[in-house]
């Protein structure tokens, strides 16, 4: 497993290229790998850990979703593969600025957190890690928008109950603690 999870992040890492954190200088792929450990502490399961390296990859890089399936097939069975595929275009947000010019911020992230509430449980899960990695990097570092993209992830959550609960619980929590340091 740790081989694949290997590869995984080398790819991840390749398509991230130069890109860093928006608040600090380290790598971009310093957070998708804190998500997939915070992950790892709930569960084992291959194709989370390895979706979780790879969760903003379509998202955020050039890289395509055939493109990333091939290579999901070059290094592991191939349900593992179709099943970390699925949940990375889960993760994948479509109502993005991009394809809505039209709509402003809250809608989008309102269709967004819609549709999040319909992904598998095992999407659901990660998102979570994603949003404790998240939270306290924000908080700390743009408090204005932390508010902000807080009060977004308590929607979010609230909406997304299917993953798994010890996380869930544990994003609200971190949410809430955030929020209260804000004040």
């Amino acid at each position: 497993m740790d081989q694949v999870l290997s590869q995984v992040k080398d790819f991840a890492d390749r398509a991230h290229g130069k890109q860093t954190r928006r608040y600090s200088a380290d790598p971009y792929i310093v957070h998708p790998m804190r998500v997939m450990e915070i992950c790892r502490q709930h569960t084992n399961d291959l194709a989370i850990l390895a979706a979780a390296i790879l969760h903003d990859v379509l998202e955020d890089t050039d890289v395509r979703k055939d493109e990333m399936d091939n290579f999901l097939r070059e290094i592991m069975e191939p349900g593992q593969a179709q099943r970390t595929l699925k949940f990375v275009v889960e993760l994948t947000d479509i109502y993005v600025k991009k394809n809505y010019p039209e709509w402003n911020r809250r809608k989008r992230k309102s269709k967004e957190a819609d549709r999040l509430s319909t992904v598998s449980p095992e999407a659901q899960t990660i998102k979570y890690a994603d949003i404790i990695d998240n939270s306290g990097e924000i908080a700390s570092h743009d408090p204005d928008f932390a508010q902000l993209y807080l009060d977004e992830a308590t929607v979010l959550l609230h909406k997304m109950t299917k993953g798994n609960k010890k996380l869930h619980a544990l994003a609200l929590e971190t949410v809430q603690a955030e929020k209260e340091m804000l004040k």
